[in-house]
């Protein structure tokens, strides 16, 4: 398995770009949960929650780091790879609506 980052028509990363803006440190522990997750382990909280309840497949990387915490969300398509979807510094308890909805537009476009 492998992991593929969601991009956009225009060729971004949205994933990718927001890695960029972040500390190193918060960039490290995404690449170890990545690191992680391609040995086959599967990740849970406090790193990692299972969305499945939302769509199957569907998990969300709980990051944070002294700017605060960031949620990057990631799709495992079975026999494909995993998909890094999108991701944002968490400013509410509740995932907004409006992300949501994107993250699930993109996982139809995969």
């Amino acid at each position: 398995m492998n992991v593929k980052f969601y991009l956009t028509r225009s060729g971004r990363s949205p994933v990718q770009e927001f890695l960029d803006g972040v500390s190193q440190g918060l960039r490290q522990d995404f690449f170890d949960a990545v690191s992680q997750l391609l040995q086959g382990r599967n990740l849970s909280m406090p790193i990692s929650r299972n969305l499945s309840s939302i769509c199957p497949g569907l998990h969300e990387l709980r990051l944070k780091d002294r700017a605060g915490q960031a949620r990057i969300f990631y799709f495992m398509k079975k026999q494909d790879g995993i998909y890094m979807l999108h991701a944002f510094q968490k400013k509410m308890p509740e995932i907004p609506q409006k992300e949501m909805a994107l993250i699930l537009k993109r996982i139809k476009e995969i």
